[in-house]
């Protein structure tokens, strides 16, 4: 696992957007498997401590998304299901089904890059996630997107 640490002087905004960076890479071998490009990154106290890209073509299950086998990885590293120190990072606007999983972990915070209009739980119901979980969207929403809209692309192309 990797470690990053931030100063108090920095901007939490940088910090936002290096994790979101190391979610990207994640997606990045989503795209490079064929697989719809969302990967997640879960950090707790500046350690990794978790981390996943979609799987549901190779898994053959549509549970596999990003978020999940971040939730996963995540409680297997720490020991434990409740993930309240630790913030998710993934690259697009999580679904209903990760959002839902969000709530039983309990994550302390949830960064997401990229708006999800169609599927996204904002526009279903904003109400899913735990409520002392802190939401922040739109980290690198451009450089998330582009690799969506890339990857539908080529899939149409």
């Amino acid at each position: 696992m990797s470690y990053f640490n931030f100063s108090e002087e920095e901007n939490p905004a940088a910090e936002d957007e290096h994790y979101m960076r190391l979610a990207l890479q994640e997606a990045q071998k989503a795209y490079d498997a064929e697989e719809i490009p969302i990967g997640a990154i879960i950090v707790c106290k500046g350690r990794i401590v978790g981390r996943g890209y979609n799987l549901t073509e190779q898994l053959n299950d549509v549970t596999a998304h990003a978020e999940m086998q971040a939730f996963t990885a995540a409680a297997q590293t720490l020991g434990g299901k409740y993930l309240k120190d630790c913030t998710l990072y993934v690259t697009i606007e999580p679904c209903v089904m990760c959002a839902g999983a969000s709530y039983w972990t309990q994550i302390g915070r949830l960064v997401y890059g990229a708006l999800e209009p169609k599927r996204g739980f904002t526009s279903k119901n904003a109400s899913l996630l735990h409520p002392k979980t802190e939401l922040k969207g739109g980290v690198l929403a451009q450089e998330c997107g582009s690799l969506m809209t890339r990857f539908f692309a080529n899939k149409r192309g």
